[in-house]
């Protein structure tokens, strides 16, 4: 409906956002000054226990500094009540002493149907009841007494029962004086298409009324008891109630238990629910009978920033979960992601709690995978990556996955979340280490027949020291790579995996390898992304990267890495400076291993391991000097001067 000019005004002005907020919120009172109109509280959109929540009652608006929700009293109603636009109005209205404007005609009477309708529903809610308590509704209750559920539990969620001929609820209501076409619509019967008189849409299930937020029951699930039926499950068709992909299962009662339990659990059905309310976990929701969607997904984190999705560790439970990876990523935001609790296979949340307790289900809901862990797995459970070509599928699926998230500093961080996982899984620094811990948890009779240990000497040490220097002096080689790699994006994908394989050691440069490999295969058909690969890596990182890289001057100054260089030198560039670093480092992590070593006591075989690894160190160099000075003299020449200036930083003393 179109309101007047200055209604909503002068509702804001009557209408006191304190008094509206405080109904929900308990005020946090060293941090509240009242005479100032200043309010501050623990958020009611997300769950805390720090006051982050302000209200600024002068100004009539609201603002968390946690999940930044804000608005003023309209908003407030519906974010917190889950109403309309319009009723969130009447509910103010009415607060305020104010006359809503005469309505729409057609708004108004969508609003009496939808009455008429809320009233057939618990007109049915309480037949499927009183059914239940019948004598028709023995295998019913027997079945419920099997579940273990209490008549507590039973009254709390209403649990009914429709009979199994074909027309008693239609003549209960019938009798009622409600007309045949009006039960049709809130889905409670259908008419044949000959004709002929209608019939109930459930018969012989127990049954589940679904209520909406505002407690009006909208729609019903009903359990087969025939194990013959074509569904075990069903719910009520869509109707003006009745939105399936807008509506959660208990979503009334778990909203307010999830403030004070900090925690919402998503389960996949009604009887899931029902045995986590009866154990305590009464912050518990269900989707209707099919994968979440978008909608439910937004009423979910409505309700809890972080909810915890448990799942039947089945098959059909992990494509539910990997399913909704997909719908997540794009929509994910700071402070809103989801976990994820895969329960033990072929058991469901009522098992566990009947066979090992509430404490045993609450150490799985501790444990819950996050999102970028459970992609992680789906990309790479199973699978083999012996080869490059599977390890680039593996690349290209990840990087299509990360694509799709909007959020650029989430994306940001899934890039390097999944760099690290794939580095754990493919770095043979790691496997090697991997490798070394066993034989040393394995194998301690080696030790027997070895002559005796002496301690090391001083200078031994000092002289280890001084070939190691300091990890951070190699930005410089390390800025380079990545100003090679962005400026030549063919080159960047044709070195792909050594710039994968390349151990980046200074903090702030890690970001900035990962912007390059997500980006790698950015393709203009990609919707909102440029054909330019630099412009596409500094739109993922916030920044330029260039802009920051070229700021030191022996790159500024690098004959091959200015404005208009020919991209070959660029490529040459890229892939010398990838050589030397891999074969620097790889010479440097055989002496760090070694400095461990000399906590206490060590062999007479570490000086020589010391000798070797600096003349690794001092081959690898020399050799990538020399396969390029073949090609080009005055390029040799350069490099060499370079590798002078780099080598001064990095290795600042030689071994005498």
């Amino acid at each position: 409906m179109s309101l007047p000019p200055g209604f909503l005004e002068e509702l804001r002005n009557r209408s006191s956002l304190s008094q509206v907020v405080g109904r929900k919120v308990t005020w946090e009172q060293k941090k509240t000054n009242i005479a100032k109109g200043d309010y501050w509280a623990p958020c009611p959109f997300h769950s805390e226990k720090t006051a982050s929540f302000h209200v600024d009652d002068k100004k009539g608006f609201y603002y968390c500094f946690g999940c930044h929700e804000k608005g003023d009293a309209i908003s407030f109603i519906r974010n917190s009540e889950n109403v309309s636009f319009i009723e969130a109005v009447e509910i103010l209205a009415r607060e305020a002493g104010l006359t809503m404007p005469a309505r729409d005609p057609k708004a108004q009477e969508k609003i009496d149907i939808n009455k008429e309708l809320a009233s057939i529903m618990e007109n049915a809610v309480q037949f499927y009841k009183m059914q239940f308590n019948g004598s028709n509704a023995k295998n019913a209750k027997d079945y419920i007494k099997s579940r273990g559920l209490t008549a507590d539990i039973i009254n709390t969620f209403e649990i009914g029962f429709a009979p199994g001929d074909r027309t008693s609820l239609s003549q209960f209501l019938l009798n009622k004086g409600i007309k045949e076409n009006k039960i049709i619509d809130a889905g409670l019967a259908i008419k044949p298409d000959d004709g002929g008189n209608i019939f109930d849409r459930f018969r012989g299930r127990i049954m589940f009324p679904i209520r909406n937020t505002q407690g009006r029951c909208i729609a019903f699930g009903g359990r087969a008891m025939d194990p013959n039926a074509r569904a075990k499950y069903l719910n009520s068709n869509e109707t003006a109630l009745f939105d399936k992909g807008r509506s959660l299962y208990n979503h009334a009662p778990a909203r307010e238990a999830s403030g004070k339990a900090n925690s919402l659990i998503v389960a996949e059905g009604y009887m899931d629910v029902i045995a986590l309310s009866q154990f305590g976990f009464k912050h518990a929701v269900a989707p209707l009978g099919t994968a979440i969607t978008e909608n439910q997904l937004a009423l979910i984190w409505r309700i809890h920033h972080e909810p915890i999705i448990a799942l039947d560790g089945d098959t059909a439970g992990l494509r539910a979960a990997m399913r909704l990876i997909d719908l997540a990523l794009p929509l994910l935001e700071a402070g809103k992601s989801l976990r994820f609790c895969i329960l033990p296979l072929g058991q469901d949340p009522d098992d566990i709690l009947k066979d090992k307790g509430a404490t045993f289900l609450q150490e799985l809901l501790d444990n819950s995978v996050s999102m970028v862990n459970l992609l992680w797995q789906r990309e790479t459970e199973g699978k083999n990556f012996d080869s490059p070509e599977r390890r680039a599928l593996l690349d290209k699926s990840l990087r299509a996955a990360v694509l799709t998230i909007r959020d650029k500093s989430i994306r940001h961080h899934y890039g390097q979340a999944i760099k690290e996982l794939r580095y754990q899984l493919f770095s043979p620094i790691n496997n090697n280490m991997n490798l070394a811990n066993k034989s040393k948890s394995y194998g301690s009779s080696q030790s027997w027949g070895k002559k005796p240990k002496l301690l090391a000497s001083p200078n031994t040490k000092s002289s280890m020291l001084a070939m190691q220097s300091d990890e951070t002096n190699w930005r410089l080689r390390e800025s380079l790579i990545l100003v090679s790699a962005i400026k030549n994006q063919s080159a960047a994908l044709k070195n792909e995996s050594a710039l994968e394989r390349c151990p980046i050691t200074t903090p702030d440069l890690v970001e900035i390898m990962n912007a390059v490999l997500i980006n790698l295969h950015v393709k203009k058909t990609d919707a909102g992304i440029k054909d330019n690969f630099a412009i596409n890596i500094q739109n993922s990182l916030g920044y330029s990267p260039l802009d920051k890289l070229m700021k030191l001057k022996p790159i500024k100054n690098h004959p091959y890495l200015k404005k208009n260089s020919p991209p070959d030198l660029v490529e040459q560039t890229l892939e010398e400076e990838l050589a030397k670093h891999v074969a620097l480092i790889g010479a440097f992590n055989e002496i760090k291993e070694a400095e461990q070593d000399l906590t206490g006591l060590v062999d007479e075989g570490l000086t020589w391991r010391l000798q070797q690894a600096a003349i690794a160190k001092a081959k690898a160099t020399r050799a990538v000097e020399e396969e390029y000075s073949e090609t080009d003299e005055n390029a040799s020449e350069m490099s060499k001067n370079l590798q002078n200036m780099l080598d001064n930083q990095i290795w600042v003393k030689k071994t005498r």
